[in-house]
């Protein structure tokens, strides 16, 4: 019989740390920490519940992008954040959206049953192309192109999208050519819109 694996403080810790101090259940388990033990820590004071199975780290500061990163978590490892919620993360807008938005597959349980308050889902088919998908910390969350792309299909005001565009170039966060090409197969508003930001970003 093999052994329990030892609790990595440290592994959680960090990982946490990358996730606004949350952490969910199976996160705990692959850092060594068995549901008896999250029970301890939770009424020892070292760790919040937040909902079944979403934790977090009782003296963490709390951040802007909180309900995100707690609604990312929720939906498990396949999902991934996007639209307006992927720009807030990644610096490039500072509107709050109405619903947080994530990218999941359409097996996904939410899809099927009832989406919790709060959040916008987006189905695939297939998984998201891994060069659609980016990390902010230990947070999977579309590129800065996509997010940009998505969010402007979606509706996100023009000026939002053109602000985000001139961030995202003179950060160094993407380039003219990755979003000409995230933008190849959508409407002729959006890629119209994509150039348009392009042309500005070069002017300025």
């Amino acid at each position: 019989m093999s052994r329990p694996r030892r609790p990595d403080r440290n592994k959680l810790y960090e990982l946490a740390s990358q996730q606004a101090g949350y952490f969910s259940a199976r996160q705990a388990r692959e850092s060594g920490f068995s549901g008896q033990l999250v029970s301890w820590h939770v009424h020892a004071g070292n760790f919040l519940r937040v909902r079944r199975g979403l934790y977090r780290l009782q003296r963490y500061p709390v951040s802007p992008q909180d309900h995100i990163i707690e609604a990312w978590l929720a939906a498990g490892p396949l999902a991934v954040v996007s639209h307006e919620s992927a720009l807030n993360l990644h610096g490039l807008s500072d509107v709050v959206p109405s619903a947080v938005h994530l990218v999941v597959p359409r097996s996904h349980r939410w899809v099927a049953g009832r989406v919790p308050s709060g959040v916008a889902l987006h189905t695939t088919v297939r998984p998201l192309p891994t060069n659609a998908v980016a990390t902010v910390g230990a947070v999977r969350v579309t590129t800065p192109a996509r997010s940009i792309v998505d969010a402007a299909d979606a509706g996100t005001a023009p000026d939002q999208i053109l602000v985000a565009i001139r961030e995202a170039l003179n950060q160094g966060l993407t380039t003219p050519r990755e979003l000409r090409t995230a933008s190849g197969n959508r409407s002729a508003r959006v890629r119209e819109l994509v150039d348009r930001g392009i042309r500005e970003a070069k002017a300025a």
